[in-house]
């Protein structure tokens, strides 16, 4: 792990193929052209092989552009493209199983919701966290309620790794979101929704550099 990797989770896309208006890869590299810094995989229902392939990929892709590729949840596609990470849930493999498998140099995130998974991450050795959702957010409706802009000031207290904030973040709401003291923002249907995913990009993009400069 090293201190690029980390600043480079200020502006990260989640992927969902299923909400793509433009072309999958063609997406993901328009909104790499619009500033994104890291792309984690998250697909459901692909077989092993095929998701080996589109890793493959994307890995190529984001190496293109200088930009973080994490994987969510497989760790073996994620050795096997040399992925910069990974990104585990609460269905995962146990943290340390999984930092053995993949060292220090690898980054670990692990998706949180509440202020004691954000300080049981933090113990276990996670690199960064996901915490949210922060608003409401289609993939979460009627499974997590939003915590709001006030809980990440609150974990702030309390945690001293990287917070990116997810769940229902767009260019209207983000600044409040990083005055709340989020380290990074993430983001699906904002980009991978939008009929011109590059400029989704270079928007969230701009208002970031404006807030945190």
């Amino acid at each position: 792990m090293n201190e690029k990797q980390i600043n480079n989770l200020f502006l990260t896309l989640i992927t969902d193929r299923n909400l793509c208006r433009q072309p999958f890869l063609k997406t993901i590299e328009s909104a790499l052209k619009g500033g994104v810094k890291t792309v984690q995989l998250r697909e459901k229902g692909f077989a092993t092989s095929e998701l080996y392939s589109l890793a493959c990929e994307l890995r190529k892709i984001t190496s293109d552009f200088k930009a973080n590729f994490i994987v969510n949840d497989r760790v073996d596609i994620a050795l096997a493209v040399e992925a910069d990470g990974v990104h585990l849930g609460w269905q995962s493999l146990p943290f340390d199983i999984v930092r053995k498998l993949v060292g220090f140099e690898k980054l670990i995130g692990v998706s949180t919701h509440n202020r004691q998974e954000a300080s049981q991450a933090q113990n276990c050795g996670a690199d960064y966290i996901t915490f949210g959702p922060i608003f409401d957010t289609p993939s979460k409706t009627g499974l997590l309620r939003p915590t709001g802009v006030e809980e990440i000031q609150k974990l702030k207290k309390e945690i001293h790794i990287p917070i990116v904030a997810l769940g229902g973040i767009n260019e209207k709401n983000i600044g409040a979101v990083l005055n709340g003291g989020a380290d990074g923002i993430a983001v699906i249907s904002s980009i991978m929704q939008a009929d011109d995913p590059e400029d989704a990009a270079r928007c969230l993009c701009n208002k970031i550099v404006k807030v945190c400069g």
